[in-house]
């Protein structure tokens, strides 16, 4: 019975040979006879996909100058061209897998016929006497088209005469439309060599420290022979099979008039001759290493909300030129450790460092005093200190920034007088602790704060506030300007991410159990009439959103988005579109220069930051602001000059959330003496210092009379989020002109996502409006070559605050 089974396959295979040949030959025979219309045409669809569809390639993430960072992949994968494959490579292929490669048409039938007597008689479907075309077929099947589908990988790989059929035909219209060198290519650059290494050039590399043009006999035998079991053969796991197998090969090579035998025998003495250890790039950011890995998971998350997905990161072959500058975050690193050593526990020290700019806010620089990695033990996080909402006990009195900047819009100048007596009770805020007198209504009492000392006089200019940071003024102002302004200018400046989280620096959860869970910061501090401790800046908060606020006071109110990119280029070189946020002038130009002078005393005299600036023998013009939260868990301070703004944060990571002390080592504490001034203006201004060197000192930009003294206000309405339509009619009835334009964008089409610009604008002017298009469509690249035609491979939660206002830090 098993004789006649196996002569019945036999038979079969006959039949789909002739058949086959018939299809060759009378494409309408084949049509009808072998498949019906549909089978055919899901052929001609497959192999129109091994024509059309690319390859898994390494995404490459570079510094600003090109020199790689990290490596994105599934598949090690680099693109080698026929030319760039050594004859030794393809003599030994050819040799082991298909010796009438050039001889046969796709498939060869002689062998398939000889393979169908000798296998097939035993009860199988015959395994041999695949030619390298439909070992490619099949290969490109699995590892690219249906790489991530379990069950298509499957079907790939059935030993059935239908699949064979499949496979042979396909080969048969590949070897029409491409050449022999050309398939032969396209194999190599496919085929796995073990683990996450695919084509010739990753195994080369890999196996060798080498590229495929300069393999020799014998490091060609053994990538030769591994192709048939990439596991089994693995010549690092298993180094005596590979030798075995190499030396297969080479025999095979001399069999078939590829090397003479002297040749073949010479080249089964030399040992394997692997590389010691055989090594991939790192795949991802914890390749990047300690000092670089929060900038490249920036990048990746930045690209992401920009349209890319992780599959298209991981097999789209990108290279990604950021603006990372290794000079500038080796400094930064440095002076981040010096005040907080990487081991401290519970405190982290975290910067970011952007370049400003009216077209765009390069980030330089993103550091921690933690290492990037997964070694907890060594003082490693992947948690983005630098660049996510990591500080969840908030900035401080930097938030007084946004106050001064709201008070400026509504006609306030620097130069005007505010009060600050040393204690305060709201009479327009509730929420106050049990010190705090009742407003009559049950459990409610009013908002009442103190200065952090009896030693500031009971009214002071504006920018003189700004310098020294006393809280009752800064409240004040809160209630005369109302909440909505206040909050909503921190959004415009740059807190967007950070308000767009809830009070524990997440994504608001509608399914929370308490309400303020549920809601972002920006409605929470809007809400319920206001909560005024907005200003002492009590919420979690982002490093790098804070230095991009000063960027946007420093670049003339100018906002842009805090790119990490330099540019995206495809598989082929070709620039590649990054759906990234238009930049906005968010207040105007001369409100933004005016408010800079108006910052400009913290390193000065009684200014908050004076002794760090005095420390580190400071002299440059700048902008800056201190700040410290209640019970002393963090403290941060940004500045700016005209060449670059960064923000220091240090705050509480522990799993205990205690206060800060100083001392000759930073250490948790029972209380806390942590102040703005103290390690993160230290940090900040040891890390400039170094940073701009013996470059001139640029001045601030001019001041404007109407922000000096006061003046009244000509107000933009703000139309952000509004249909494009509402929108349009709203600000030309206020006078103004409106222009559009189109912007990808998951808000619903037709909704204004941003305008420019923002704040004030003498009417008449033109007022540009960017419009959803209600789509994010995926990155497009250029049309990519062949496979086989790249490049060679390279040579080697917190509660909200309570009632009691946070005490400035001494002198800010």
């Amino acid at each position: 019975m098993r004789v006649r089974n196996g002569l019945l396959k036999l038979l079969g295979l006959c039949l789909l040979a002739g058949v086959l040949l018939a299809g060759t030959l009378f494409p309408a025979v084949g049509a009808l006879g072998v498949v019906s219309n549909r089978a055919s045409d899901t052929v001609d669809s497959i192999s129109a996909d091994l024509v059309t569809t690319d390859p898994p390639l390494i995404t490459t993430v570079t510094d600003k100058d090109g020199a790689p960072i990290a490596y994105l992949y599934d598949q090690y994968r680099v693109l080698t061209p026929p030319d760039k494959i050594s004859p030794t490579m393809k003599a030994a292929l050819i040799s082991v897998e298909d010796r009438r490669f050039y001889e046969h048409q796709g498939v060869d039938w002689k062998g398939t016929l000889r393979a169908a007597v000798t296998n097939q008689v035993g009860g199988s479907v015959s395994q041999g006497a695949s030619t390298l075309t439909q070992q490619y077929v099949k290969n490109y099947l699995v590892h690219v088209v249906a790489r991530n589908n379990k069950v298509e990988q499957q079907k790939a790989q059935e030993q059935t005469i239908a699949r064979k059929a499949r496979e042979a035909r396909i080969s048969i219209q590949l070897e029409r439309k491409l050449g022999k060198d050309e398939i032969l290519a396209r194999y190599l650059n496919v085929v796995p060599f073990g683990s996450t290494i695919y084509g010739i050039a990753a195994a080369s590399q890999a196996y060798f420290n080498t590229t495929p043009d300069k393999l020799t006999v014998p490091q060609a035998a053994v990538l030769a022979g591994m192709v048939n079991s990439p596991s089994a053969l693995d010549p690092e796991v298993f180094p005596d099979k590979a030798l075995e197998r190499r030396n297969k090969v080479i025999d095979k090579m001399v069999e078939n008039d590829k090397l003479t035998r002297d040749a073949g025998e010479a080249s089964k003495k030399e040992p394997l001759g692997l590389a010691v250890p055989v090594r991939t790039p790192p795949n991802g950011c914890v390749g990047a290493g300690p000092e670089n890995g929060f900038f490249c998971s920036y990048v990746i998350n930045y690209l992401q909300k920009n349209g890319f997905s992780e599959e298209q990161l991981k097999s789209g072959g990108y290279t990604i030129r950021t603006t990372l500058d290794r000079a500038i975050t080796e400094q930064a690193k440095q002076a981040a450790e010096a005040q907080v050593p990487k081991d401290t526990d519970g405190i982290a020290n975290a910067m970011a460092i952007v370049r400003p700019g009216a077209e765009k806010h390069q980030v330089v620089a993103l550091v921690a005093n933690r290492d990037y990695g997964l070694k907890a033990e060594a003082n490693q996080t992947q948690f983005d200190l630098p660049s996510g909402v990591e500080n969840k006990f908030g900035a401080g009195s930097i938030y007084k920034t946004f106050t001064a900047a709201a008070a400026l819009e509504k006609g306030m100048g620097i130069e005007n007088t505010i009060a600050t007596p040393g204690s305060h009770t709201s009479r327009v805020f509730k929420g106050g602790g049990d010190k705090c007198p009742s407003t009559g209504e049950p459990d409610t009492r009013w908002y009442c704060l103190k200065n952090a000392s009896a030693s500031y006089p009971a009214q002071m200019s504006l920018q003189t506030a700004l310098q020294t940071s006393p809280n009752t003024g800064f409240v004040i102002l809160e209630e005369q300007l109302g909440m909505d302004s206040v909050v909503d200018m921190a959004s415009r400046l740059g807190m967007r991410e950070t308000m767009a989280t809830n009070i524990a620096g997440v994504r608001p959860d509608s399914k929370a159990k308490q309400q303020e869970l549920r809601v972002s910061q920006a409605e929470f501090y809007k809400g319920n009439g206001g909560n005024a401790s907005f200003t002492l800046g009590p919420a979690p908060v982002s490093t790098l959103e804070l230095a991009n606020v000063a960027a946007t006071i420093i670049s003339g109110g100018k906002w842009c988005p805090p790119t990490p990119l330099m540019e995206v280029l495809d598989r082929n070189g070709k620039p590649v579109p990054v759906n990234e946020q238009p930049c906005e002038q968010v207040v105007a130009e001369p409100l933004a220069n005016t408010l800079a002078t108006g910052m400009s005393k913290d390193d000065q005299g009684i200014g908050t930051a004076a002794d760090a600036a005095n420390r580190f023998k400071w002299k440059r013009p700048m902008m800056g602001k201190t700040g410290t939260t209640e019970d002393y868990k963090s403290a941060a301070f940004i500045g700016a000059t005209p060449d670059y703004a960064a923000s220091v944060q240090t705050f509480n990571d522990g799993i205990e959330p205690r206060g800060i002390c100083l001392g000759a080592r930073p250490r948790l504490c029972g209380g806390g003496d942590i102040f703005g001034g103290s390690l993160p203006a230290r940090t900040w201004f040891d890390t400039m210092t170094r940073v701009l060197g013996d470059s001139p000192a640029l001045p601030l930009p001019p001041t404007d009379e109407r922000y000096l003294k006061g003046g009244s206000e000509i107000r933009i309405p703000d139309v952000v989020g509004r249909n494009v339509n509402d929108a349009t009619r709203t600000l030309e009835q206020a006078g103004y002109k409106v222009s559009t334009q189109d912007r990808n964008s998951e808000q619903s089409k037709g909704t204004v996502v941003s305008q420019t610009p923002r704040g004030n604008a003498l009417k008449g002017a033109t007022i540009v409006l960017f419009i959803s298009s209600g789509y994010v469509p995926p990155p497009q690249t250029s049309e990519s070559p062949a496979p086989g035609q790249g490049e060679p491979a390279p040579g080697g939660v917190t509660p909200p605050p309570g009632g009691v206002t946070p005490p400035v830090e001494p002198g800010g």
